[in-house]
């Protein structure tokens, strides 16, 4: 069963490679073959608000990567995480984080274009049947773009803003054979640490969460644009638990109705979900965001690296832009209005030549 499990991860690994080489050198030709070669015809694929719920690998490209070539002609897929491995529900995924890189130079979801260099962090989880891809869920970390392009329509972000970066250790390139026992123990982490997390504030203060047992004391949490990142347990709890947990107390009581998908690799471990967390903003509101009373859905695809036994980076996005459009909030025509007095249109591409 061991050897089984350890071919299956690495061939997933391997059949996932010539796309991300393909986008590496990203061009219309090869991406499109790549896509074709290992998404299958009638896979289901999540994207981020506004894109939403495709179908097969040419819809995955006119919808998000045409535009997105368009507007950053030298495109440039990095990946820094690339893990695979079995879920709970008997699933074979694969999850890849990293940016996309190019220069901004021409509107991209009316995101005015800035002439430079511009990065935008991904999360993709590819679940594979026999072979091919059947099923993505992405998040693209769309508010990094309105940030840079100092375009950003909503609340400021607690934590830090910055180029999120992979792990310290070089090593999320997870390489085969697939190590079951320390995947799992990695998976089993996660999941108990998870457990502990929401017993706080329904069965009492922080130390019922015992994060000291779970956390590293210098671990990075890296949220995505609008909430930022934090370091130490003490920079999570101030620029992210305690906002959030503010706004949305009953956080972990709807887990009936969610589907998780948990899956180790060595010393990391992900999750996925669509969605993956339920709650209702109430009490002080979030983000800037006054208190609806309103229950919404939120996808958050995370990553974990284990360090000694504890989480020492744990990579974090979530669709920001879909949690606004749920509580009434149009974060584009936000974006629109803020920026009419900006001159649309597009840069040369070289921007500059001698």
């Amino acid at each position: 069963m061991r050897d089984v499990a350890m071919d299956t991860h690495s061939t997933h690994k391997a059949l996932i490679a010539p796309l991300r080489e393909a986008m590496y050198n990203f061009d219309e030709t090869g991406v499109r073959a790549a896509l074709g070669a290992v998404v299958a015809p009638d896979a289901v694929i999540h994207m981020p608000h506004p894109f939403g719920d495709l179908t097969g690998p040419q819809e995955l490209y006119d919808t998000c990567y045409a535009p997105l070539l368009t507007s950053m002609p030298d495109l440039e897929r990095r990946d820094w995480i690339v893990m695979g491995g079995p879920t709970e529900h008997g699933n074979d995924w694969i999850g890849c984080g990293g940016h996309y890189v190019g220069t901004f130079v021409a509107p991209w979801l009316d995101i005015p274009p800035t002439g430079h260099l511009t990065h935008m962090r991904f999360h993709e989880f590819y679940r594979f049947e026999n072979g091919k891809v059947v099923e993505i869920q992405t998040l693209w970390d769309i508010p990094e773009v309105m940030m840079q392009a100092k375009a950003w329509p909503m609340a400021p972000s607690l934590g830090l803003e910055f180029c999120i970066p992979g792990p310290v250790t070089l090593d999320g390139i997870v390489p085969g054979p697939w190590d079951e026992a320390t995947s799992q123990a990695s998976c089993n982490h996660i999941v108990d640490m998870l457990n502990h997390l929401k017993k706080h504030p329904s069965q009492g203060g922080p130390e019922v969460m015992e994060m000291e047992k779970f956390w590293h004391p210098r671990m990075n949490w890296y949220g995505p644009a609008g909430i930022g990142t934090g370091r130490g347990i003490s920079g999570f709890r101030n620029w992210h638990q305690i906002p959030f947990l503010n706004g949305m107390p009953d956080r972990g009581k709807f887990v009936d109705e969610i589907t998780y998908h948990f899956f180790g690799d060595g010393d990391y471990a992900a999750v996925t979900g669509w969605p993956d967390m339920i709650q209702t903003v109430t009490h002080d509101g979030w983000m800037g965001i006054a208190p609806s009373g309103k229950r919404i859905t939120m996808r958050s695809l995370d990553f974990w690296r284990l360090e000694g036994g504890l989480i020492r980076e744990n990579w974090v996005m979530v669709d920001l832009l879909d949690a606004y459009r749920q509580l009434g909030v149009d974060v584009f025509a936000r974006l629109r209005e803020f920026n009419k007095a900006r001159v649309p249109g597009t840069i040369a591409f070289p921007v500059c030549e001698v």
